[in-house]
């Protein structure tokens, strides 16, 4: 649920209401208010915040995210309590909305190993996959140097959690793991890894992770808000297929990252 036109502020009076836009950190919060409503009937509201745009720059938004990003929640049921940063809202709403721990830990040593899981991306495959994407996609100038460097380090940061993936199907939890907001923490960011300039076949337990999350019915639905992200993996891997011109234009870019690679001699190494 949304407003349809440019929001100007709060549309709701109870529950939960999302502020966010279709990118990787907009996805934590989404994916994490669709598996709550799935597990307890937990409904939320949203409003798309268009980056492009830049409404999340407006008075109104800094309000409740001083830093001007998305996403950003406002509890309703809790004094209009807000909360922004992806990792800041996977805690709070875990903490006040998930009493059976579904998507959370009691242990005290998973939950911290869970909490360096959320650190580790928010500090490291957050930034450098952001700065991978300006580098090897949008930047209008090419500059081989950053475009490697940014690019080889999401390679390397792919490589830890391939590792940590060895033999286990989530990234925290007993036996081979439980799916948890580790796991929602770090999706967003693998489901663009083709838009980054990254093969994520060549990472497999990471792939298998990668397609074991996105099939579930409520990481489909977090994904699709505002709208179906063009850039995640299963579209751009559909637009290769469909659209020659996609794909001829995907063909030179990663030419010119290989070509970036090869200047200055790098090496994939991991950790």
């Amino acid at each position: 649920m949304s407003s349809s036109e440019r929001p100007t502020g709060l549309i709701a009076k109870s529950g939960i209401e999302l502020l966010t836009w279709g990118t990787p950190n907009g996805h934590k919060a989404s994916i994490i208010l669709e598996e709550l409503k799935a597990a307890y009937g937990k409904d939320y509201v949203w409003q798309g915040i268009n980056i492009g745009e830049n409404v999340q720059k407006e008075p109104w938004f800094t309000k409740y995210s001083p830093n001007g990003r998305i996403p950003a929640i406002v509890d309703h049921d809790r004094n209009d309590f807000s909360v922004f940063e992806g990792a800041a809202i996977l805690a709070y709403l875990t903490r006040h909305y998930d009493p059976e721990h579904k998507f959370s830990f009691t242990d005290p040593d998973d939950l911290s190993r869970c909490e360096q899981w959320i650190s580790w991306q928010h500090g490291g495959l957050g930034p450098m996959q952001g700065q991978a994407n300006h580098f090897y996609r949008l930047a209008k100038e090419r500059i081989p140097y950053p475009t490697q460097r940014y690019v080889g380090e999401t390679e390397r940061l792919y490589g830890v959690l391939d590792h940590q993936l060895q033999d286990r199907e989530y990234l925290v939890g007993p036996g081979k793991g439980k799916y948890s907001i580790a796991d929602i923490a770090n999706f967003g960011w693998v489901n663009i890894a083709y838009f980054s300039g990254v093969d994520l076949s060549k990472f497999p337990n990471l792939e298998k992770w990668w397609k074991r999350v996105h099939d579930r019915p409520a990481v489909k639905k977090g994904t699709s808000v505002p709208t179906e992200s063009k850039i995640a993996n299963a579209a751009y891997q559909r637009r290769l297929k469909e659209e020659p011109e996609f794909k001829e234009n995907e063909d030179k870019l990663k030419e010119l990252g290989n070509k970036a690679k090869e200047q200055y001699g790098y090496k994939y190494a991991s950790p």
